[in-house]
């Protein structure tokens, strides 16, 4: 006898915990109902009769429609399911406010305190490359730099990328603004920012984007311009050690973090428990003070509403609603369909269409109010919860989440990655078989929830974040995995 979750009153459909056999019974609560088919876990059961054409409702809301008849115990997925999100979705403005659903109390981490009073996890020296023909300098003058300053920062790290030469418009602006964000992040306490000196993307230029106030802890360097580059990068690299090495960590709370939350490679768990406990952790951080970004555009439609309704003021609706536009303009643009994404990873974890993915994915933000929206490449500046643009690519979406002041980001997945990124990143299983698989990549193992609740997984995960924050290596940080992707939509010449 198999079990199921009946997630919500006006669900038509449950997700399975465990596998089930064609005639097994799945036990529910106050009935039973005998499976139609073998129906692996996550996936997706119907618990009535649903007519074609009918809506197929999963978290409370649509998440498409049926395309035949669909008898109680089938299995629902992307064979009888397809999406019904369209361009031109209408929003009103009726805002609503949630009660928080985790209270962390007073808790407290101990990082690092910039000379502008900002908190960092890190204290780390960055070297970013304005253009890839100098990305590979940069990662051998990191190595090295490394093993002389070992144990004087927390680490020396070379952000290698393709871009920065024969870009255009909106590209090279990107480019310019990721590295720009990036040189201002708190947990770097020195950048040397490294370019060739032909390159579209201009030293000069990409500085003076950066405030006076937030260089002093910036260096720049011209390849070009010397005939040893790679002696006058360490030069360069000792005098920023020097300037932040005697950094010390200090008690601050936890309402001085800047969390960024992100889901990569989801599965039919990732919606059941490590995005709403994400979102716990989110809830937690907003009623210290504390900032939250959320992003991943493209993989919020069809449940924007769910954000649009928690926005802080009319101003953060509109904005909300005219940056999902934006991104929906753009598939349209070329051709593509809004609903394209689930990826054939979520579609084999049982997420049949993007608002069944979207409503999950929304959920990592809690019920923070959405008090912010930031374009890419711009940084935080208030606490809640803030909506920033980008793709839903997991490289792409996680830099830019790091770059707009992310001190830790917590990653959640059903199908496990081992990508890490500027920030420390935190990787949360949606279900114990890949935590326990996947060891190396997996720092916390979220489907524990099924067995032992919320409130105790919440409490263990805020304990890992507070020690994570307070300087124990994430899995990706020990491995190694520290990258950047930066986002492209133009021509190049």
């Amino acid at each position: 006898m198999s079990s199921c979750l009946h997630l919500h009153p006006q669900d038509n459909v449950a997700v399975l915990l465990e596998a089930v056999a064609a005639d097994e019974t799945v036990r529910l609560p106050g009935f039973d109902l005998t499976a139609r088919q073998a129906i692996a876990p996550g996936h997706k059961i119907a618990l009535s009769a649903i007519a074609a054409g009918e809506a197929i409702v999963k978290y409370g809301a649509p998440i498409g429609r049926a395309t035949s008849v669909i008898s109680p115990g089938e299995h629902v997925h992307s064979h009888n399911l397809v999406s019904t999100l369209k361009g031109d979705a209408p929003y009103v403005y009726a805002p609503q406010s949630r009660a928080m659903a985790f209270d962390a109390g007073e808790r407290h981490f101990r990082g690092y305190r910039r000379a502008d009073g900002r908190a960092a996890t890190r204290n780390e020296i960055w070297i970013l490359p304005t253009v890839g023909c100098v990305g590979t300098l940069a990662e051998r003058v990191a190595r090295t730099a490394q093993r002389r300053h070992a144990g004087r920062v927390d680490g020396i790290f070379a952000f290698k990328h393709p871009f920065g030469c024969s870009q255009l418009g909106d590209d090279l602006q990107h480019t310019r603004a990721l590295i720009a964000a990036l040189a201002q992040h708190p947990n770097a306490g020195g950048v040397l920012i490294l370019g060739l000196g032909c390159e579209s993307n201009q030293l000069d230029a990409l500085i003076e984007t950066i405030p006076p106030e937030r260089r002093a802890h910036i260096r720049t360097l011209s390849a070009q311009s010397c005939d040893d580059e790679e002696a006058a990068c360490h030069a360069l690299i000792d005098e920023l050690a020097e300037q932040c090495g005697d950094a010390e960590r200090s008690d601050m709370p936890i309402g001085e973090l800047a969390l960024g939350v992100k889901c990569g490679g989801s599965d039919g768990f990732s919606g059941l428990t490590a995005n709403p406990l994400v979102g716990r952790m989110a809830d937690a951080l907003a009623g210290a003070g504390g900032s939250i970004i959320l992003t991943e555009i493209p993989e919020i439609f069809g449940a924007e509403h769910l954000l649009m309704e928690r926005a802080a003021s009319r101003a953060v609706f509109d904005a909300i609603a005219a940056l999902v536009g934006d991104f929906k303009a753009i598939f349209l643009r070329h051709g593509e369909g809004l609903s394209d994404n689930p990826s054939p990873g979520n579609i084999a974890g049982g997420i049949t269409t993007l608002e069944e993915k979207s409503l999950g994915a929304v959920q990592k933000g809690g019920n923070a109010p959405v008090t912010d929206v930031l374009r890419y490449g711009e940084r935080v500046q208030r606490p809640g919860l803030s909506l920033l643009e980008a793709p839903g690519n997991d490289a792409i979406s996680s830099t830019a989440l790091a770059a707009a002041g992310a001190t830790l980001i917590l990653f959640t997945t059903g199908r496990g990655t081992p990508l890490g990124f500027p920030a420390p990143t935190i990787k949360i299983a949606s279900n114990s078989a890949l935590a326990s698989r996947k060891a190396g990549w997996i720092d916390f193992d979220a489907g524990q929830i099924l067995s032992r609740g919320f409130d105790e997984v919440s409490a263990a995960l805020l304990n890992h974040i507070i020690a994570v924050a307070s300087g124990e290596p994430s899995r990706s940080e020990a491995n190694g995995e520290r990258d950047i992707a930066i986002w492209k939509s133009g021509i190049t010449l």
